[in-house]
């Protein structure tokens, strides 16, 4: 098993929408209600990509297993130095370390642009996207009560933060 890291094409849409749909669906990994389509996807990603922002893909044997990227975290010039990202692996690839490369490749991209800071907002009962955050050095910085609704419930939103410099 070779897991290969590279840059994000449009081809790679399908298969990133199809990880992203089982979390909607499945999960509160994501806040979303509505399954995305592909061309809804490739939007966002060319516009994180037009702003010089990275999406990256993890592939086992060609196949995507998983994806990464960080855009602004604010849109206010001052915020320009702090980026949140977002890292997803399909659904029965877990503990096959492909999160931990994603991860990685993030930090050291986020630090050749010269950023000083990456924020992760993980819903508060992913405590094992929170745990593997802290393998990082990310802290839990605070939380913000009740700021989704999912499910039939409040979901509340967990602030993390790694200092790059």
């Amino acid at each position: 098993m070779e897991i290969k890291i590279r840059p994000y094409t449009t081809a790679d849409a399908k298969a990133i929408v199809e990880i992203l749909n089982y979390y909607i669906q499945n999960s509160t990994a994501l806040y979303d209600y509505q399954n995305r389509t592909k061309e809804q996807q490739q939007a966002i990603f060319d516009e994180k990509l037009q702003k010089g922002f990275p999406v990256i893909v993890v592939t086992i044997n060609e196949r995507i297993v998983g994806f990464g990227y960080y855009s602004e975290f604010r849109f206010r010039e001052a915020y320009k130095f702090t980026v949140e990202h977002s890292v997803y692996v399909a659904p029965n690839e877990h503990g096959k370390g492909i999160g931990k490369v994603l991860l990685q490749k993030l930090i050291a991209l986020a630090k050749e642009q010269k950023l000083h800071t990456m924020v992760a907002v993980i819903d508060s009962e992913n405590q094992s996207s929170i745990s593997f955050h802290q393998q990082f050095g990310f802290e839990i910085v605070g939380t913000i009560k009740e700021s989704g609704f999912k499910f039939e419930r409040w979901l509340h939103s967990v602030i993390m933060q790694l200092l790059l410099e």
